[in-house]
């Protein structure tokens, strides 16, 4: 199984790209990962119509047996071992497909991508830039996967 991280549009923030690289080149160690990003351009055009043009471009990127889990305020949240408990699960459930974790634009999900979810994943009550909650998931993805191997990054 592999772990894609399927991202709306790219970060402007210098900071969230070095964080990324660096926690990604960590994660490599452990898992398949690849993460994607999808260039939609929507100018001046109403919220809804840049929504569903998000949702084209990211669900061209999923195949229809992969495990969808949209990075949502309004998901479910766990402390970092449950959430590693969560990831384990998927990961060694030995199914033949990818787990995509997606992140939207600037205005969230178009109802067509939570439909397609399995799960909604949350970080906080509190709402995050789609930018910066990219660093968070690489962080607490790595963070999952020393939890998982027992490896001393996390302390309970």
């Amino acid at each position: 199984m592999k772990v894609l991280l399927l991202l709306s549009g790219k970060t402007s923030f210098p900071f969230v790209r070095e964080g990324m690289e660096m926690y990604e080149k960590r994660i490599s160690r452990y898992l398949r990962y690849e993460r994607v990003e999808v260039q939609v351009s929507g100018g001046q055009l109403p919220k809804e119509i840049v929504m569903e043009k998000e949702a084209d471009a990211l669900l061209k990127r999923i195949s229809p047996q992969d495990e969808v889990v949209l990075l949502d305020e309004k998901g479910d949240a766990f402390t970092s071992v449950e959430w590693a408990r969560w990831l384990q699960k998927r990961l060694f459930s030995g199914a033949d497909r990818n787990l995509v974790f997606v992140t939207g634009g600037a205005f969230g999900f178009s109802e067509r991508m939570y439909r397609r979810a399995s799960a909604l994943l949350s970080f906080s009550e509190m709402t995050f830039s789609h930018q910066i909650i990219r660093l968070f998931f690489t962080e607490q993805l790595y963070r999952a996967m020393t939890i998982i191997k027992g490896i001393p990054y996390h302390n309970e």
